[in-house]
């Protein structure tokens, strides 16, 4: 694979710089060749090399072609997810508090792709769907959607952060949703609101622990009340009343069993009650809604028999105006995770 990925590579790579419509086209002829013989690693290095190099000297749609070929010679040999064929594997420098990522081929092409236009979102999807396809999550791959996410915080582009930070569901992409969200709020918009948005999603795919270290790390940022305990939780209330029911849900969904806790699933309803009686966002019917859905999910608290099905874009055009927008696709649990490791 050597030698024949060298031979193509040197006579692609010296024309990037002065012919670059040229150069392109060799990379595509040389790489076809390649998985028609299928030597997909060749084609696979040929295209990395030749999309890197063309992102880097601004040849930006040509790049992207590249790296979408290289998604399809992935399709074909049926590539697995891995730190090598998508990238951004933490590890940590032994003796030292400092993190190191290893960046493999598709966050190296994603990131040299830059902000402006729709490039870098065209390759995003199809990375995207690759990792659908052949990784371990419905979503798409958490540490993809996280790189990502943090990518577009970093630019300021809020609102297309969001979706990646929600659908990964680390700790780490919760933890920055929150810190987004506290710069985001800053500029406009209740802290309540906020606070559902990353708390909704969350419980919704059935990650408490990512709703509870959004919601800690969120209402850190919150006017402080007053310090109330709650089963084994101190929770630290705040002035936003919204933001008090966000905390006191993820806690109660926490120790959730299902239909066997009858005391949590009559907290449940007595929390959602009380809150919703007092009007505002909370008694919204697109908010009613998904709070029903988490209620069924981890209280089997049957559904009212008129709700229909509400997207995340619905849930959110009603916290923050405008049209519904979609949003990245959830995960269904068939059982709330009520794992030791979220004590």
């Amino acid at each position: 694979m050597a030698s024949s990925s060298s031979r193509a590579l040197n006579a692609i790579l010296p024309q990037i710089s002065s012919a670059p419509y040229e150069a392109h086209q060799k990379a595509r002829t040389f790489a076809s060749r390649y998985v028609k013989s299928g030597q997909y690693d060749t084609a696979i290095e040929v295209l990395f090399q030749s999309a890197r190099e063309l992102l880097k000297t601004g040849q930006t749609g040509s790049g992207v072609d590249l790296a979408g070929f290289l998604l399809e010679v992935y399709e074909t040999k049926g590539e697995a997810v891995s730190e090598e064929s998508r990238g951004q594997r933490k590890y940590v420098i032994p003796g030292s508090d400092v993190n190191r990522f290893q960046t493999g081929r598709l966050t190296q092409l994603i990131a040299l792709t830059g902000p402006d236009g729709s490039w870098r979102k065209t390759l995003t999807d199809k990375a995207l769907a690759w990792t659908v396809n052949h990784g371990d999550c419905p979503a798409g791959d958490q540490d993809l959607h996280h790189y990502v996410g943090e990518l577009l915080y970093k630019e300021g582009a809020f609102d297309a952060a969001e979706p990646h930070f929600l659908a990964s569901g680390k700790r780490d992409s919760a933890r920055l949703l929150a810190e987004m969200f506290t710069t985001w709020s800053a500029e406009g918009g209740t802290a309540g609101a906020f606070a559902l948005r990353g708390v909704i999603p969350y419980l919704q795919n059935g990650n408490i622990l990512a709703a509870r270290t959004f919601i800690s790390t969120f209402s850190a940022s919150v006017p402080k009340n007053t310090t109330v305990t709650v089963g084994d939780d101190e929770l630290v209330l705040t002035k936003d009343q919204v933001v008090n029911f966000a905390q006191i849900a993820v806690v109660t969904c926490q120790r959730a069993q299902g239909e066997k806790n009858k005391l949590m699933r009559e907290s449940w309803v007595r929390l959602c009650g009380t809150y919703q009686s007092r009007g505002g966002v909370l008694a919204l019917p697109e908010v009613r809604a998904p709070l029903s859905e988490i209620g069924n999910l981890y209280f089997a608290i049957p559904l009212p028999r008129t709700q229909q099905a509400n997207s995340m874009g619905d849930i959110m055009s009603s916290l923050f105006g405008g049209p519904a927008k979609d949003r990245q696709p959830v995960r269904r649990l068939a059982a709330p995770n009520t794992s030791s490791e979220l004590d």
